[in-house]
């Protein structure tokens, strides 16, 4: 059969695309495309003609249910490097490991690499995504096709499922603590990775307006280093801080060391907090005190709401399938 040019699509073509081509059945293409016997030669090759000029491949998940082959997860991972990721990147294979899953992940945080570029690695090898994909979370979702793509920590995005994290109740948790504990001058380093304020940061912001409270906001890179630096200015420019909030526990541990370099003592001079709650908040000197996630639980939901639309259990984009979770205070010695 002579092969017909088509126009380019916007969406991934479906089986039944395939098959409304071919004129043969949705099971004729499964029976083409999986190698499968009861069909002619010449049928096998006419849809997987059509097939490949659609630009239609079959899930892995449906190739599965066919050949019996094992549920693949990807795991799209922004940075390996930042202790919170291999943290929640761990709970994630744990989870799926007991339900038989295989885990694939892509670390895209080096170089120039972005969220899609993990994406259209790992696309050809699952069933299903979770991930840190900010703004390519649409699509993420439009190259996954079908398959649910669940996205932690970016709540404008259109993928089948969401995670989404609290911050304006954990803001509250850490303003309440320090204005407990009668402190007077505030700041709340934020990362520079979202421009000029993180999710994060607009939710402080937002927490330290309700409560009647002058913050001292100052941005720096993801990283310890950069927030020794960063603190180490601020408090030549704002010399009696005695309260810090941090973008995250990485953070707060260069933070600390700033201060110690200042000759303050925490929590004497300034009391630190940070956020995400890793095992690194316990190993600093002070120990730090922390809006914690349980990131064993933020790991199961994960895994759980890709199971559920898998299995047609919530509907992709419902309610059910956006989630939101919060962080708890976790008191230590440095607040």
């Amino acid at each position: 059969m002579a092969s017909r040019s088509r126009e380019p699509r916007n969406q991934r073509a479906t089986i039944l695309d395939v098959a409304a081509a071919a004129g043969v059945s949705r099971q004729t293409v499964t029976r083409a495309m999986n190698e499968m016997p009861g069909i002619s030669q010449a049928t096998r090759e006419r849809v997987q003609q059509l097939a490949a000029e659609l630009g239609y491949t079959p899930s892995r998940f449906a190739k599965g249910l066919v050949q019996g082959a094992r549920t693949s997860l990807g795991l799209a991972i922004p940075d390996l490097t930042n202790p919170y990721f291999p943290a929640f990147a761990s709970s994630v294979v744990e989870v799926a490991t007991q339900r038989g899953w295989n885990v694939v992940v892509d670390d895209f945080g080096h170089g120039s690499g972005s969220g899609l570029d993990a994406v259209t690695r790992l696309a050809p090898q699952v069933d299903a995504l979770v991930g840190y994909l900010g703004a390519s979370s649409n699509d993420a979702q439009a190259m996954m096709g079908r398959r649910p793509v669940v996205v932690l920590d970016y709540s404008a995005a259109r993928a089948a499922g969401g995670i989404a994290f609290d911050y304006s109740h954990g803001a509250g948790l850490a303003l309440h603590r320090f204005q407990a504990d009668h402190r007077r001058r505030i700041a709340y380093l934020d990362s520079n990775q979202e421009g000029p304020a993180t999710t994060r940061g607009v939710a402080v912001a937002a927490a330290a307006a309700g409560a009647g409270v002058e913050l001292i906001v100052r941005q720096c890179a993801d990283s310890a280093p950069a927030a020794r630096e960063a603190v180490r200015n601020m408090l030549q420019e704002h010399g009696g801080i005695d309260a810090l909030l941090v973008f995250n526990d990485l953070m707060a541990a260069g933070a600390l060391k700033a201060l110690s370099d200042a000759g303050r003592t925490v929590p004497g001079d300034c009391a630190v907090i940070g956020m995400d709650g890793i095992p690194l908040g316990e190993l600093v000197t002070p120990e730090l005190t922390t809006l914690a996630l349980d990131l064993k639980a933020v790991g199961r939901s994960a895994v759980d709401l890709v199971d559920n639309l898998l299995s047609g259990a919530i509907q992709p984009r419902s309610e059910a399938a956006n989630l939101i979770l919060q962080h708890q205070l976790v008191l230590r010695e440095s607040a």
